[in-house]
């Protein structure tokens, strides 16, 4: 048994097809080095992803499901800032 449990490191992996970075789960290891291959061998077995991205779960930080209302109200008069306010030339594969 180890003396110290292993830290926790959120995985973060970048499908082929993808332009973003998804968390896909979670990964215990001794550093962020160990922990991206960890990640490589249980999360990409099958060559899904180009990219890994681990970070220390203690180090996320979230906002309360609660807080909701008053977290997000400020930004529902600014329609401005969605997508569906602008028209999107068909040339433009992805923003």
């Amino acid at each position: 048994m180890f003396e110290k449990e292993w830290p926790l490191f959120e995985v973060f992996v970048r499908p082929r097809s993808g332009l973003e970075h998804k968390h896909v789960g979670s990964v215990h290891a001794v550093d962020a080095r160990m922990a991206i291959e960890h990640a490589r061998d249980v999360y990409t077995r099958r060559q899904e992803g180009v990219s890994i991205w681990v970070v220390k779960s203690s180090e996320v930080t979230a906002s309360d499901p609660s807080d909701a209302d008053a977290l997000f109200e400020p930004a529902k008069d600014k329609v401005y800032r969605h997508p569906t306010f602008y028209a999107i030339p068909d040339e433009v594969k992805n923003l």
